[in-house]
């Protein structure tokens, strides 16, 4: 029986799969571990089931020692793993893709739409009772219709973000490293184009790739600059993707219109000049956060750990 470390609390279906067939040490404490428990507890485990939040590094493989097979990260993003390290010492990394696409494309679109019509304004207006009453020019947003959603990035959820837009009315420009599937694009009615197009054309423009040095502030003072000022930007990806001092600067002098983040630079914290204006929609983290959504991701993590120790190739492998 191997030792299987899950570095923080998943749901019970999860569980149930690994201590069906394996020791289980599960961190249930009701805050992130620790790194300096979390370096303790790794050593001699065979198999480490990561979140987000827990940096897999050559210091962690290490102490967890050469027995290690696998880490499963309960995660379609993997910058938190050391890949190559993993990769020197013989350790398999898998990742959780698809099951989690929907549900960030909800919250992306979702983003738009509160961005887009003020509706976080005028939430905070009422929850702070101000006096308010209907008029003509009254909280006035932006419509979608007729309008150019522009995507960075067109893996799955990027398309499933497009299609949300599709049924608005929405024209998709989008930008990635690859052409997508013909049939798709057909479907979208979605267009390949640069970024620095995608920039200027874009009503909306929004984030979903990958996070890693070539996107580390993809999105600064010249790329804002480049946008309309009637531009708004959704960032569901990660948060170093866009520089958080460049877009508040932005959104005060009136750059472009709006934004919306669910993830951020230096997460939890949020750039403190973000939290004092209205003209940014504000969320933590909640892509893939529904009851559905996080038990198929923690599932699939479980699935590619039972593979990898049972001598089978993993599901979702990253790389």
């Amino acid at each position: 029986m191997s030792r299987v470390v899950v570095t923080g609390r998943i749901p019970d279906a999860a569980l149930e799969q690994l201590r069906a067939e394996h020791e289980v040490d599960a961190w249930t404490g009701p805050e992130s571990i620790s790194r300096e428990e979390l370096l303790r507890r790794v050593a001699g485990a065979d198999a480490i089931v990561s979140l987000l939040t827990e940096r897999i590094d050559g210091e962690l493989l290490d102490a967890a020692g050469p027995q290690l097979k696998v880490v499963s990260n309960v995660a379609v993003g993997y910058d938190n793993i050391d890949v190559p390290a993993c990769t020197e010492r013989g350790v398999v990394a898998t990742n959780t893709p698809g099951v989690l696409t929907e549900a960030t494309a909800d919250i992306a679109f979702g983003l738009i739409l509160m961005a887009t019509r003020r509706l976080g304004e005028g939430e905070r207006l009422i929850r702070a009772g101000q006096a308010w009453k209907w008029g003509m020019f009254f909280l006035l947003g932006s419509s979608l219709q007729g309008k150019t959603l522009g995507v960075v990035g067109m893996g799955g959820i990027g398309q499933a973000t497009a299609r949300r837009a599709k049924a608005f009315g929405m024209d998709i420009v989008y930008q990635s490293r690859s052409e997508i599937d013909p049939a798709i694009a057909a479907e979208l009615g979605a267009r390949r184009v640069d970024l620095d197009e995608l920039l200027t054309v874009s009503d909306v423009i929004s984030l979903h790739c990958p996070y890693g040095p070539n996107t580390h502030h993809l999105i600064g003072a010249e790329q804002l600059s480049a946008m309309k000022s009637s531009t708004y930007l959704i960032n569901t990806a990660r948060g170093p993707i866009v520089d958080e001092a460049a877009l508040a600067a932005a959104l005060r002098e009136g750059v472009i219109a709006g934004a919306g983040l669910d993830v951020f630079e230096k997460e939890p914290q949020v750039h403190p000049e973000l939290l004092d204006l209205e003209n940014v929609t504000l969320v933590p983290h909640l892509g893939s956060a529904t009851v559905e959504t996080r038990t198929a991701m923690a599932v699939l993590a479980a699935d590619n750990t039972l593979a990898v120790l049972r001598g089978e190739q993993p599901p979702t492998p990253i790389g």
